[in-house]
């Protein structure tokens, strides 16, 4: 009964809420539950992104090649010796004739000297120098009072003490002996005679040292001091040098 009178009691709500337009609040629906997420206890580990590939570096050597070495030219412990120009050799003189000879001790009216010889003997460069002055021609003629004829062969140098050596009255000239070719103390210029004035006389060689000088000026180019101290000592083996006024 109780449920009959409940049904009719709604049913009669139904109605007057029907007539009021609105729901029973016996009749509505209940309300849906509102699902909301539940919150995880623990969030899901995020995808791991992936390491970046790594950059091959290449590995450093232990040690690095040994660059290709420069050559220096080693430094010598001594440096080459500079070259020496050597000294100049001293003069040397020499006797001019070969053989037995004798050195007048005099001459006519200048200086000079007359050495007998025999006809033949060797005539030597007293020292060394350049030939200044060679006569191959006798052209001499009685009588003739011309210097360069009275001399007959003659041959003269200019040493390298700057004296002029001259010996005449030769009777012959060596082959190659000419002015300009340079010649040592002792060689041979000529062969003694009697060509020229000595013709007559005993064969001898006429001996004048000088200056040099020109051709034409045989007032000194004949002798122009006395060689008889000189000639002694050359021929005693001395290295005696003449000296010039």
């Amino acid at each position: 009964m109780q449920h009959s009178a409940r049904s009719v009691g709604l049913l009669l709500l139904a109605v007057v809420c029907a007539a009021c337009g609105q729901t029973p609040l016996a009749m509505m629906p209940a309300p849906s539950a509102t699902v909301v997420p539940a919150t995880p206890t623990s969030l899901p580990a995020p995808s791991a992104t992936p390491a970046p590939s790594a950059t091959v570096v290449p590995a450093t050597p232990t040690s690095l090649p040994a660059p290709s070495a420069t050559v220096v030219p080693a430094t010598p412990t001594s440096l080459p010796t500079a070259s020496v120009t050597p000294a100049p050799a001293a003069q040397t003189y020499a006797f001019p004739l070969g053989g037995d000879c004798v050195v007048s001790s005099s001459h006519h009216d200048y200086p000079a000297a007359d050495i007998f010889c025999p006809i033949g003997t060797p005539f030597y460069a007293v020292t060394a120098g350049v030939v200044d002055f060679v006569s191959r021609e006798d052209k001499y003629q009685r009588g003739s009072d011309l210097p360069q004829d009275r001399s007959g062969l003659a041959v003269a140098i200019i040493g390298d003490d700057g004296v002029r050596y001259y010996g005449s009255h030769l009777a012959a000239v060596e082959a190659g002996i000419e002015p300009g070719v340079r010649v040592e103390a002792g060689q041979l210029l000529g062969l003694t005679g009697d060509s020229g004035n000595a013709k007559g006389t005993d064969p001898h060689l006429h001996f004048g040292l000088s200056r040099p000088t020109t051709p034409e000026d045989w007032q000194v180019r004949r002798g122009q001091i006395w060689p008889q101290k000189y000639l002694a000592a050359w021929k005693r083996g001395e290295n005696r040098a003449p000296v010039l006024p």
